[in-house]
């Protein structure tokens, strides 16, 4: 019985994440966007600032990992508001109605995004490649690379989808991501955190996205790692386990209502 439910949940779950997948392909601009965002930021930033910022190496090299981050993060975003549409929609309901087990609506979410994710980040290494990027990393290190990249991606979006259960419409879904895609820009992403006042140089040290992106960084580049590495698991393994506990419970709740 055990097995039978499961096997009916994970073929519901792939139901609808090959929803999610068409929408992706339907629904270009979003791609375009979840794309063309970190490419011009970063085109931006190491054509305008490159030459004024000193981080002892290539600016582009050190910016990249920033970007990469910064371009996942912000694909990770329309989950929110997707999760919203389809509550506040009526395909929720519908759901209900159908034999389908519920949870794989958030499922499909989570994987279609993680599917937009890896698409848009795998062009924007292409592009940095383009523009003078130069990562020293072998197979091992580009394995490491999407390993914890992955893990990251999965705990933002089950995050998201926290957010998109929590609010009752697309305009507050929105604005709800915010604070996370503002986090790189205060982080070791784009400048050391070093020429930053003390303040917020204490801040940045010792917020998440910090760690992750010198992880990125060691990997990319043959830069020290020391902790960053066992850092970044905790912060974004707990945040995946929370979020999925905080999610599951949500939409239970919504379930009832």
């Amino acid at each position: 019985m055990t097995n039978s439910r499961l096997y009916w949940a994970a073929m519901d779950g792939w139901t609808m994440t090959r929803r999610s997948i068409k929408h992706i392909v339907r629904e270009k601009e979003s791609l375009m966007m979840a794309i063309g965002l970190p490419v011009a930021i970063m085109i931006m930033f190491v054509a305008v600032f490159g030459g004024a910022i000193q981080t002892g190496t290539d600016y582009v090299n050190y910016v990249v990992p920033g970007v990469i981050i910064t371009c996942a993060g912000f694909g990770s975003s329309i989950i929110a508001v997707s999760v919203t549409q389809d509550m506040i929609g009526g395909l929720f309901e519908r759901l209900r109605s159908m034999p389908l087990h519920p949870s794989s609506l958030m499922v499909g979410h989570v994987i279609g995004g993680f599917v937009r994710n890896a698409i848009a980040t795998t062009v924007v290494i292409l592009v940095a490649l383009l523009i003078g990027f130069q990562p020293e990393a072998g197979v091992v290190e580009w394995l490491g690379v999407i390993g914890i990249l992955t893990l990251f991606m999965l705990s933002l979006n089950w995050l998201f989808v926290v957010f998109g259960l929590l609010v009752k419409n697309v305009e507050t879904a929105n604005a709800i991501t915010f604070p996370m895609l503002f986090l790189p820009y205060v982080s070791s992403a784009f400048v050391p955190t070093e020429t930053m006042p003390s303040w917020l140089h204490t801040f940045a040290e010792n917020q998440p996205m910090t760690p992750l992106i010198e992880t990125l960084r060691g990997l990319l580049l043959g830069t020290p790692i020391g902790t960053n590495l066992w850092l970044s698991i905790a912060w974004f393994g707990g945040l995946l386990i929370i979020s999925f506990i905080v999610a599951t419970i949500l939409f239970k709740k919504r379930k009832t209502e």
